[in-house]
């Protein structure tokens, strides 16, 4: 039986941010060896396979291990909330969220409540308007995104979003990288 394993090694090597050449001379192998192996075109012998784990600081036991109990779906009950960032309601949508490449938040902000301003920083900022109508400041510019709207910026200058209006604002707001 052979068993394909190029596409999960691709996977991994691209994840630990890697050329091919830069994981061949860390597992001591061939660039086209390595191409080959993530097409799969070529078998691996266990000791070559191991020697690409261990550039990749993968075990044999977890690149084997399966994941297919990995959540994907998360109810409310998963929801993990929030203190002290400004918002009555500040909810992290998806449990672990904070050390992945964005982070999926649920907001609700009274009338009168806001953030502080935000820095300029390398990233970008996504949202969707729920109900109500939220206040976008983004460097000298301030706009209104109402519901069913969205909004979306690179986080390269200061920003704040606020409810400067008499009703309840609620968004779906994604960080990427995570802010918190």
């Amino acid at each position: 039986m052979k068993i394909k394993v190029g596409h999960k090694l691709k996977s991994l090597r691209l994840s630990a941010e890697l050329t091919q050449a830069e994981l061949a001379d860390r597992a001591q192998l061939t660039k086209g060896f390595i191409s080959q192996l993530e097409n799969d075109l070529v078998s691996i012998s266990l000791e070559s396979l191991h020697d690409i784990l261990e550039a990749l600081g993968v075990s044999l036991q977890d690149f084997f291990s399966d994941n297919g109990d990995e959540k994907v779906v998360f109810g409310p009950a998963d929801r993990v909330p929030v203190t002290g960032k400004g918002a009555s309601v500040f909810d992290l949508l998806a449990p672990g969220s904070t050390n992945y490449e964005m982070n999926p938040m649920f907001v609700t902000l009274e009338p009168g409540e806001a953030f502080e301003e935000e820095e300029a920083h390398v990233g970008e900022e996504f949202g969707y308007i729920l109900e109500g109508s939220l206040t976008v400041q983004f460097g000298k510019k301030s706009k209104r995104a109402k519901k069913r709207h969205c909004f979306y910026f690179e986080s390269n200058q200061t920003h704040r979003l606020l409810n400067e209006g008499d009703k309840r604002v609620s968004f779906i707001w994604v960080t990427a990288p995570p802010l918190i």
